[in-house]
This record gives structure tokens, sequence and C-alpha cells, in this order.
């Protein structure tokens, strides 16, 4: 078993110096998909005779390959919970969201993009725990563009007239990160660029990529090495022309609806999630670590000052 401590204040410190210099420098069979959910207003994990918990998971990657990653988690969480549990794969990052506001579901794996997003059109959520990346053993990522390893681009000036992919508008490592790069730069990717498309997912996203449908892909270090790993991106046909600096983790966020004994329960079983359970969000995880809702400072003052901020409700 494993228990990771809290987010300690040195990462934050650490995020909030490479995210200000950023921004200084610019100016199971039971996995649904796609479906809404009506549910009770709460559950009280630990019970048997209550309602399954709803939990939401972002469109990383393939369906099939979600389900496969989804499994076993469902397992240990409902040994370890005494209580059944659901997971439903929306159909896009918006849905998650919209699921949270509506109080559809009891808990979600998202972005820190989206979840801020949810929190400005009102969902009554806070984080629970977030996964430590494999390859830095720390509570943070990178975001990256990719090419092909025969392509001319060398910089991201060199994006100027060539087709390029983000992943979602509320993807902080697929979006957001690149976004901000390439607007230090005076780099407007909607006016000089040939092509901006928008697959929906990190796996999507770099399939453009190799089909040659596009000549540059935003995604994040941990997918891309993860891919790698699996077989399913040749290193040798890859290259990473940019990366951005340390971004808070993707996290998951629970309703406050779910009584604080029911929260507790929730972080403590996945603190202590076994050796060899993957992390759904599609990275390469080490297990999970606590965090909370100022850890994710870094990341709204990036939104506000590139004027991204949703409005309630929105």
């Amino acid at each position: 078993m494993r228990q990771n401590n809290h987010l300690s204040s040195k990462s934050v410190a650490c995020f909030l110096v490479a995210m200000i210099a950023f921004l200084n420098a610019s100016c199971s069979t039971k996995v649904s998909h796609g479906n809404s959910l009506v549910i009770p207003a709460a559950v009280a994990v630990g019970n048997k005779n209550t309602p399954p918990l709803k939990i939401g998971v972002l469109p990383t990657q393939s369906l099939k390959e979600q389900q496969r990653m989804i499994q076993p988690l469902e397992k240990y969480l409902e040994n370890s919970l005494e209580t059944e549990v659901n997971f439903q794969v929306a159909a896009d990052y918006k849905q998650v969201m919209q699921w949270l506001v509506d109080g559809k579901i009891d808990m979600a794996y998202v972005a820190a993009v989206s979840y801020l997003e949810a929190l400005d059109a009102g969902a009554n959520i806070e984080p629970l725990v977030a996964p430590i990346d494999k390859y830095t053993g720390r509570p943070w990522y990178r975001a990256a563009i990719v090419v092909k390893v025969d392509s001319n681009i060398e910089t991201l000036h060199q994006l100027k007239g060539k087709r390029f992919a983000f992943v979602n508008k509320f993807s902080t490592s697929g979006y957001l990160m690149p976004f901000t790069a390439l607007n230090k730069l005076d780099i407007h990717p909607q006016r000089e660029f040939k092509t901006v498309i928008y697959p929906g997912t990190h796996a999507k996203t770099l399939e453009a990529l190799e089909n040659g449908e596009i000549d540059a892909a935003a995604t994040n270090i941990p997918y891309y090495l993860k891919q790698q790993k699996m077989g399913k991106l040749k290193p040798e046909k890859f290259r990473v022309i940019w990366e951005s600096p340390p971004i808070p983790p993707s996290l998951i966020v629970v309703s406050k609806k779910l009584s604080q004994d029911s929260i507790k329960k929730l972080k403590i079983s996945f603190l202590n999630t076994p050796e060899g359970i993957e992390d759904i969000f599609g990275g390469q995880s080490a297990g999970y670590t606590s965090i909370e809702d100022s850890d994710y400072m870094p990341i709204r003052e990036l939104r506000a000052k590139l004027n991204m901020k949703s409005g309630k409700g929105k």
C-alpha cells in the first residue's frame, strides 16, 4: 500500500515561480459512455444499502482502452469502500463539467482547467487527490508540442502556416499551456496557422499527427511517453519541440454533498491504491497525493491573464 502526503508547500512554490515566470514572459462492464445520470443528492460511502458511487471520467483515449484501465480500479474501490462503484466515461470534457454542475455524479477525474471551469459554472465540488507522475516522482507534469521526426519544424515560430491540433479548449496541457506559449511569442494560431483542429482527446490528437492530418500536436509528456511504452507510438518517428514549465496536475474532485466521513474514506482509499493499478488519466502514475484548491492558483492566474475565465452558469 502507498500513502502520499499532501502536495508540499515547496512544490506549490515551484509551481508559482515557474508559472509566474511563464506569465511575465507573455504579456468494468459497468462502465458507460456519454449518457446523463440521475442519482440521489448524496451517497454515504461504505454502506452497501446506498446507491452506487458515480464517478465521471474525461475521455483521454479510446473508450475500449479506458474501460480496460478502469476495471482494476473499480474492483479495488468497491472492496476498499464496501460500496458499488460505477464509472461514467464522458463524450467530451464539457460533459463531465456539466455532470458536476448538475450534481449527477459524486466524483470526477478532471483536468486543472476543467476543474476551474466547473467551479466557475457553479459546481459544488472540492479537490480530493491527484496522481504523482511516475517519471518525475512529483505531483506535476509538463505539456508538450510534438512533430514527426522528419518535420522541418524546429521552433514555435515555424508553426506559422502549418496544420496544428490542440486537444480541447478545456484541456490544460492540450490547450491552455501551449496556447500561452504561443501567445507570449505573439503567435496567433487562428490567424497564422494554416489549420487548427480540436480532436477532443490526446489519443485522437496524436493519431491525427501520426496519420499526417496535421503537422504538430499539443499533448503532455506523461501521455506521450506512455503511448510509446505501450507500443502505440514509435519513439523514432516523433520528437518534442517544446515543453511547458511544471503544471499542477489533473485531479480527482468530489461533490461537497457527500458527508465528510465519506470524503475521508475516499481519500484514504486513493492514497492507498496498490501498486499496479493504472492512473486512468492516461499517464504513468506512482500513486496519489492530497491536494487543495490553492494548489491551482497558478492556473487561475494564467486563465485570468488570458481572459479565459467562464462566467457563472455558463
